[in-house]
Protein backbone atom coordinates (compact mmCIF):
# COMPACT_ATOMS: atom_id res chain seq x y z
CA UNK A 1 0.00 0.00 0.00
CA UNK A 2 1.49 3.28 -1.13
CA UNK A 3 1.61 5.60 1.65
CA UNK A 4 1.55 9.26 1.50
CA UNK A 5 5.09 10.87 1.75
CA UNK A 6 6.48 14.06 0.85
CA UNK A 7 9.55 14.21 -1.46
CA UNK A 8 12.69 15.74 -0.05
CA UNK A 9 12.16 19.05 -1.49
CA UNK A 10 9.16 19.50 0.39
CA UNK A 11 10.79 18.21 3.93
CA UNK A 12 11.52 21.77 4.63
CA UNK A 13 7.98 22.78 5.83
CA UNK A 14 8.54 21.25 9.17
CA UNK A 15 11.33 24.43 9.81
CA UNK A 16 9.10 26.89 8.60
CA UNK A 17 6.55 25.39 11.19
CA UNK A 18 9.60 25.93 13.77
CA UNK A 19 10.75 29.42 12.56
CA UNK A 20 7.05 30.37 12.83
CA UNK A 21 6.79 29.12 16.08
CA UNK A 22 10.45 30.17 17.48
CA UNK A 23 9.11 34.10 15.59
CA UNK A 24 6.07 33.74 17.93
CA UNK A 25 7.92 33.11 21.08
CA UNK A 26 10.35 35.95 20.02
CA UNK A 27 7.26 38.41 19.70
CA UNK A 28 6.50 37.26 23.33
CA UNK A 29 9.40 37.79 24.84
CA UNK A 30 10.14 41.75 23.38
CA UNK A 31 6.45 42.47 24.52
CA UNK A 32 6.83 40.80 27.93
CA UNK A 33 10.24 42.88 28.59
CA UNK A 34 8.50 46.00 27.24
CA UNK A 35 5.84 45.44 30.20
CA UNK A 36 3.32 45.07 27.57
CA UNK A 37 0.28 43.34 29.67
CA UNK A 38 0.57 39.89 27.69
CA UNK A 39 -2.22 38.70 29.93
CA UNK A 40 -4.63 41.83 29.52
CA UNK A 41 -4.23 41.42 25.68
CA UNK A 42 -5.48 37.83 25.85
CA UNK A 43 -7.95 38.35 28.16
CA UNK A 44 -9.62 41.17 25.41
CA UNK A 45 -9.27 38.42 22.84
CA UNK A 46 -11.07 35.83 25.18
CA UNK A 47 -13.34 38.93 25.73
CA UNK A 48 -13.92 38.95 21.92
CA UNK A 49 -14.32 35.99 21.56
CA UNK A 50 -17.23 34.99 24.04
CA UNK A 51 -19.05 38.44 22.60
CA UNK A 52 -19.62 36.48 19.38
CA UNK A 53 -20.94 33.52 21.24
CA UNK A 54 -20.43 29.82 21.22
CA UNK A 55 -22.11 28.79 18.37
CA UNK A 56 -19.87 31.40 16.08
CA UNK A 57 -16.90 30.03 17.99
CA UNK A 58 -17.60 26.20 17.70
CA UNK A 59 -18.95 26.63 13.92
CA UNK A 60 -15.70 27.95 13.17
CA UNK A 61 -14.13 25.19 14.41
CA UNK A 62 -15.99 22.52 12.83
CA UNK A 63 -15.23 24.83 9.17
CA UNK A 64 -12.21 26.41 9.05
CA UNK A 65 -9.57 23.54 9.63
CA UNK A 66 -10.60 22.52 6.67
CA UNK A 67 -8.82 25.14 4.65
CA UNK A 68 -6.17 24.50 7.17
CA UNK A 69 -6.84 27.02 9.83
CA UNK A 70 -4.62 25.03 12.98
CA UNK A 71 -7.32 23.41 14.97
CA UNK A 72 -5.13 23.10 17.79
CA UNK A 73 -5.75 27.06 18.19
CA UNK A 74 -9.58 26.11 18.55
CA UNK A 75 -9.25 23.61 20.94
CA UNK A 76 -6.75 25.86 23.32
CA UNK A 77 -8.89 28.34 23.18
CA UNK A 78 -12.25 26.77 23.72
CA UNK A 79 -11.41 26.18 27.64
CA UNK A 80 -10.88 29.96 28.03
CA UNK A 81 -13.76 31.26 26.39
CA UNK A 82 -16.33 29.27 27.44
CA UNK A 83 -15.68 26.99 30.16
CA UNK A 84 -17.14 29.03 33.21
CA UNK A 85 -20.41 29.98 30.71
CA UNK A 86 -21.11 26.47 29.41
CA UNK A 87 -18.82 24.01 32.03
CA UNK A 88 -15.95 21.97 30.71
CA UNK A 89 -17.64 18.74 29.99
CA UNK A 90 -19.52 20.79 27.86
CA UNK A 91 -17.07 22.48 25.75
CA UNK A 92 -15.28 19.42 25.60
CA UNK A 93 -18.42 18.08 23.96
CA UNK A 94 -18.47 20.56 21.72
CA UNK A 95 -14.86 20.69 20.82
CA UNK A 96 -15.01 16.95 20.06
CA UNK A 97 -18.33 17.23 17.44
CA UNK A 98 -16.88 20.42 15.76
CA UNK A 99 -13.93 18.27 15.41
CA UNK A 100 -16.04 15.17 14.10
CA UNK A 101 -17.93 17.52 11.64
CA UNK A 102 -14.72 18.77 10.15
CA UNK A 103 -14.17 15.54 9.14
CA UNK A 104 -16.88 14.68 7.71
CA UNK A 105 -16.99 17.59 5.48
CA UNK A 106 -13.60 17.08 4.22
CA UNK A 107 -13.96 13.65 3.33
CA UNK A 108 -17.12 14.40 1.53
CA UNK A 109 -15.35 17.54 -0.15
CA UNK A 110 -12.36 15.22 -1.15
CA UNK A 111 -14.35 12.06 -1.85
CA UNK A 112 -16.84 13.75 -4.38
CA UNK A 113 -17.35 17.73 -4.45
CA UNK A 114 -13.89 19.02 -4.94
CA UNK A 115 -11.71 16.18 -5.98
CA UNK A 116 -10.11 17.07 -8.85
CA UNK A 117 -8.90 20.74 -7.55
CA UNK A 118 -8.08 18.64 -4.34
CA UNK A 119 -6.00 15.80 -5.78
CA UNK A 120 -3.65 18.57 -7.99
CA UNK A 121 -3.28 20.80 -4.45
CA UNK A 122 -2.08 17.55 -2.78
CA UNK A 123 0.62 16.86 -5.12
CA UNK A 124 1.49 20.57 -5.27
CA UNK A 125 2.33 19.91 -1.59
CA UNK A 126 4.18 16.79 -2.70
CA UNK A 127 2.05 14.21 -0.99
CA UNK A 128 1.84 10.66 -2.36
CA UNK A 129 -2.04 9.93 -3.60
CA UNK A 130 -2.16 7.07 -1.05
CA UNK A 131 -3.75 3.40 -3.62
CA UNK A 132 -5.63 1.45 -0.79
CA UNK A 133 -6.83 -2.24 -0.55
CA UNK A 134 -9.61 -2.69 1.34
CA UNK A 135 -7.56 -4.68 3.66
CA UNK A 136 -5.17 -1.65 3.69
CA UNK A 137 -7.38 0.99 5.20
CA UNK A 138 -7.06 0.90 8.96
CA UNK A 139 -3.55 1.14 8.30
CA UNK A 140 -3.26 4.16 5.92
CA UNK A 141 -5.80 5.81 8.60
CA UNK A 142 -3.55 4.92 11.87
CA UNK A 143 -0.50 5.94 10.15
CA UNK A 144 -2.05 9.10 8.50
CA UNK A 145 -3.41 10.64 12.36
CA UNK A 146 -0.42 9.39 13.99
CA UNK A 147 1.87 10.62 11.70
CA UNK A 148 3.60 14.01 13.16
CA UNK A 149 4.08 16.61 10.50
CA UNK A 150 1.14 16.07 8.40
CA UNK A 151 -1.32 18.87 9.22
CA UNK A 152 -4.82 17.73 10.22
CA UNK A 153 -6.87 19.10 6.89
CA UNK A 154 -4.49 17.01 4.98
CA UNK A 155 -4.89 13.93 6.73
CA UNK A 156 -8.52 14.17 6.14
CA UNK A 157 -8.26 15.32 2.34
CA UNK A 158 -6.15 12.38 2.05
CA UNK A 159 -8.99 9.52 3.45
CA UNK A 160 -11.55 10.99 1.35
CA UNK A 161 -9.14 11.01 -1.78
CA UNK A 162 -7.70 7.04 -1.01
CA UNK A 163 -11.81 6.38 -0.98
CA UNK A 164 -11.52 4.67 2.45
CA UNK A 165 -14.74 3.29 3.64
CA UNK A 166 -16.63 6.15 5.24
CA UNK A 167 -17.70 4.03 8.69
CA UNK A 168 -14.14 2.79 8.96
CA UNK A 169 -12.58 6.42 8.31
CA UNK A 170 -14.74 7.98 10.69
CA UNK A 171 -14.57 5.54 13.94
CA UNK A 172 -11.18 5.06 13.95
CA UNK A 173 -10.01 9.26 13.54
CA UNK A 174 -12.75 9.65 16.44
CA UNK A 175 -11.02 7.08 18.50
CA UNK A 176 -7.33 8.00 17.84
CA UNK A 177 -7.56 11.82 17.30
CA UNK A 178 -10.60 12.86 20.44
CA UNK A 179 -8.38 11.90 22.78
CA UNK A 180 -5.70 14.51 21.93
CA UNK A 181 -8.68 17.31 21.69
CA UNK A 182 -9.89 17.02 25.30
CA UNK A 183 -6.91 16.66 26.59
CA UNK A 184 -5.79 20.18 24.83
CA UNK A 185 -9.28 21.71 25.82
CA UNK A 186 -8.99 21.28 29.68
CA UNK A 187 -4.83 21.60 29.32
CA UNK A 188 -6.14 25.50 27.60
CA UNK A 189 -8.29 26.08 30.10
CA UNK A 190 -6.38 25.34 33.46
CA UNK A 191 -3.46 27.15 31.81
CA UNK A 192 -5.28 30.03 31.47
CA UNK A 193 -7.37 29.77 34.83
CA UNK A 194 -4.21 29.06 36.83
CA UNK A 195 -5.37 25.38 37.68
CA UNK A 196 -1.66 23.97 38.08
CA UNK A 197 -2.80 20.55 39.01
CA UNK A 198 -5.41 20.13 36.30
CA UNK A 199 -2.51 21.55 33.87
CA UNK A 200 0.10 19.23 34.81
CA UNK A 201 -2.64 16.45 34.29
CA UNK A 202 -3.97 17.60 31.32
CA UNK A 203 -0.27 17.71 30.10
CA UNK A 204 0.80 14.26 31.63
CA UNK A 205 -2.12 12.88 29.50
CA UNK A 206 -0.99 14.93 26.46
CA UNK A 207 2.39 12.83 26.90
CA UNK A 208 0.86 9.54 27.63
CA UNK A 209 -1.46 9.90 24.83
CA UNK A 210 2.14 10.80 22.27
CA UNK A 211 3.82 7.67 23.78
CA UNK A 212 1.14 5.32 22.97
CA UNK A 213 0.57 6.77 18.97
CA UNK A 214 4.65 6.45 18.91
CA UNK A 215 4.27 3.23 19.79
CA UNK A 216 1.24 2.34 17.87
CA UNK A 217 2.92 4.22 14.66
CA UNK A 218 6.16 2.01 14.92
CA UNK A 219 3.94 -1.21 14.92
CA UNK A 220 2.57 0.36 11.16
CA UNK A 221 5.09 1.50 9.97
CA UNK A 222 6.35 -2.45 10.85
CA UNK A 223 4.10 -3.94 9.25
CA UNK A 224 4.85 -1.97 6.05
CA UNK A 225 7.94 -2.72 5.36
CA UNK A 226 8.65 -6.03 2.91
CA UNK A 227 9.82 -8.91 4.43
CA UNK A 228 13.63 -9.18 4.01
Amino acid sequence: MPLPAAPASKKKIPWVKLAIVLGVLAIGGILVARGVDVRGLFNRAMDAIRARGPVAFFTAMAVLPGVGFPVLAFGLTAGPAFGEELGMPTVVGLVLLAVTFNFILTYALARRALRPVLEKLMRHFGYDLPQVEAGDATDLVVILRLTPGIPFFVQNYLAGLAEIDFRKYLLLSCLLVWPTHAATAFFGAAIMQGKGRVAVMAAMGLVAIGAIAHLVRKHYARKQKPPA
